[in-house]
């Protein structure tokens, strides 16, 4: 079934119909893709330094194993060589070494390796890519990934969903019990993603409705009633926490302040949304667009270029102040995915001048043509920064930012590139 929107209104001169810009996006998709291999690990996948290599000491990362079992799944299934045997492994992996083998549920890493208490909870944010790895491995046909995605859909709806509230719960302690107090954007935004996955691969619409949900009060209510300006942390009771890790400013999951990259983010996940409920039965909430708009718009004019040396920072306070002014890449990639959305979703012109503006400041900045891969971070002034995010540990960003552009806005990944190649 056809996506049912209008993506043919995209110009005809428009990046996203050019051929060359197509095929510039799967070499740039590719050269990542071969970049990452070397992170495969005895048990899993780990982080990779500035040139390449194995973090030394570092042990399998589960996070970054789920991200490498979701791409080189579908790398694997667009027939791209040596991925197959890397999506097995992760799958292996998350069935294996990196499951507790008592409670149920997925670590950060090994079990082995974790020490303290609060290494050992059990996060919503991992096992949402854990649910979104074992969907598209299982839809690449992957040994052992439909045992994997039966596992994964029960423990993160038994633990993780919270019917009452219509959210995702944050993190629990290794036995299930000692919920944090702590309700979290950020990895609601990424179980939107994953439960759109689920929905596609399982046929099972009451995903969508859960991403819905999740997305409603999140963005239509926190986000709206903000200026599109998207509150990261509430407690339990939903009481926001605006002084939440004020002497973190620059954690990698949860820093302090507002971070423009996931308004951005979130916007086209709203889009996909709207489409993925669209397709499901030509009904969809009218406010998924109105706000993927101000989403945007906002995430753009408070993060972009704020010192003039383009890019989009890191975050910024609740007045839109700059706080951290450094430039992740995955900020930039979830900019240009966006404006690739809104784009197809409306065809107006701006969202072409951002699509290219952002490519071009990833192309002459972010790419690194020497020793490979994507520049994680760069400073406010453009040079290369490790203050977050060190080495080059993450392909789930920038691959993505190659293959959005290709795909309509539903179904999933996984399930648009069988359909595609079916």
């Amino acid at each position: 079934m056809a996506e049912m929107l209008p993506s043919l209104m995209v110009p005809t001169s428009s990046w996203l119909r050019r051929s060359v810009h197509r095929r510039w996006l799967d070499h740039q998709g590719l050269r990542l893709l071969d970049f990452s291999k070397p992170s495969r690990m005895k048990l899993g996948f780990g982080p990779l330094d500035e040139e390449g290599m194995l973090t030394p000491g570092a042990p399998p990362d589960t996070i970054l194993t789920a991200r490498m079992t979701h791409v080189y799944a579908i790398a694997a299934m667009r027939g791209v060589p040596g991925c197959l045997p890397l999506a097995e492994h992760g799958v292996a992996a998350l069935r294996g070494g990196l499951k507790d083998k008592l409670h149920g549920g997925w670590f950060t890493a090994s079990p082995e390796t974790l020490k303290t208490i609060q290494e050992k909870r059990k996060e919503n944010y991992l096992h949402a890519f854990v649910a979104l790895a074992a969907s598209s491995a299982h839809v690449a046909g992957v040994a052992g990934a439909s045992a994997l995605l039966k596992d994964a859909a029960h423990i993160w709806e038994t633990h993780f969903w919270s019917e009452e509230e219509g959210v995702f719960r944050e993190s629990f302690a290794a036995d299930w019990s000692d919920e944090e107090n702590y309700r979290g954007a950020n990895s609601n935004m990424h179980s939107v993603e994953a439960c759109m996955a689920l929905a596609d691969v399982l046929d099972a619409p009451i995903w969508r409705i859960r991403a819905l949900r999740s997305a409603e009060r999140f963005i239509h209510h926190f986000a709206r009633e903000n200026g599109y300006a998207v509150p990261e942390h509430f407690d339990r009771n939903w009481k926001r926490l605006d002084d939440f890790n004020h002497d973190r400013p620059t954690d990698d999951l949860r820093p302090f302040g507002m971070t423009p990259g996931h308004f951005v983010e979130w916007s086209h996940l709203l889009l996909k949304l709207e489409a993925a409920l669209l397709r499901q039965d030509g009904h969809a909430p009218f406010w998924l667009l109105t706000d993927a708009i101000g989403l945007f718009n906002t995430g753009m004019k408070a993060g972009w270029s704020r010192n003039g040396t383009g890019g989009l920072l890191y975050t910024v306070d609740f007045q839109l102040e700059p706080v951290v002014q450094n430039k992740p890449h995955w900020c930039q990639a979830e900019a240009l995915t966006a404006a690739a959305a809104l784009l197809k979703r409306t065809g107006q012109a701006p969202y072409e001048t951002w699509y290219r503006k952002i490519w071009d400041f990833i192309d002459l900045h972010m790419i690194d043509r020497k020793k490979g891969g994507w520049i994680q971070e760069l400073d406010a002034d453009n040079h290369q920064s490790e203050v977050v995010y060190p080495g080059k540990a993450d392909l789930y960003h920038a691959w993505q930012a190659t293959l959005n552009p290709l795909l309509p806005l539903s179904p999933s990944f996984a399930t648009a590139i069988s359909e595609l190649d079916g």
